[in-house]
């Protein structure tokens, strides 16, 4: 399987469908019943996440609603940086909230996402190991090189292991974000190289290096 390149570092589309997940595989959104009906030519399952997600019924989703809805497959909550930056993809009118249509594209998006998790979590631990992560970015049309996807795995491990020892897999959450920062970065990266042969002033490989160390 293959979703094309960019020179040597790749420039995949968006997270493909890869087929239905086990329900509430990879993470998503709690639910409660005893919701409001929704308005016409609402999606009634999308509508009732929604609601449920708006606690104080303003009409718009903020981060901190947001942050308490999401949930990884192991029920851990998604950590805030990952909510900040679904926030900053799908605040399309920049309001600092999430209306209705905003919160269909965010939904649709972890759904996608959940796929893409559950087709690389090959041992169906729950979490995308040092193996799987370089898997799922070589498909996408990163070639990373073994230091940067050491360094990738550690910056983005749920948790940090004794000294000496491989860093932990990445849940749900800081998995897609990890993919999504590669995106952003490689992008970023691709703007600067003109002659695209994967140098710019650095090369690609200092590039991430640098960018990935900071805090």
């Amino acid at each position: 399987m293959s979703y094309g390149g960019y020179g040597g570092y790749g420039g995949p589309p968006g997270p493909p469908p890869y087929g239905g997940a086990p329900s509430g595989y990879g993470g998503g959104f709690t639910t409660h019943v005893g919701l409001p009906p929704p308005p016409p030519g609402a999606d009634p399952q999308l509508w009732s996440y929604f609601t449920t997600v708006d606690h104080d019924r303003s009409g718009a989703i903020t981060a901190v609603e947001l942050e308490r809805a999401l949930v990884n497959g192991d029920w851990t909550p998604f950590d805030l940086d990952t909510v900040k930056l679904l926030m900053t993809i799908f605040d399309v009118d920049r309001s600092g909230t999430i209306g209705f249509n905003e919160f269909v594209g965010l939904w649709k998006y972890i759904k996608d996402w959940q796929n893409v998790f559950a087709h690389f979590d090959r041992d169906r631990s729950g979490s995308i190991d040092g193996h799987e992560l370089r898997n799922a970015l070589t498909q996408f049309g990163y070639n990373l090189s073994p230091p940067i996807l050491n360094l990738l795995q550690k910056k983005y491990a749920s948790e940090t292991r004794a000294l000496g020892h491989a860093a932990a897999g990445i849940n749900f959450d800081r998995f897609v974000r990890a993919c999504v920062v590669v995106k952003q970065l490689t992008d970023s990266f691709r703007k600067l190289d003109a002659d695209q042969d994967g140098w710019i002033q650095i090369s690609y490989d200092q590039f991430m290096n640098t960018v990935l160390s900071l805090p």
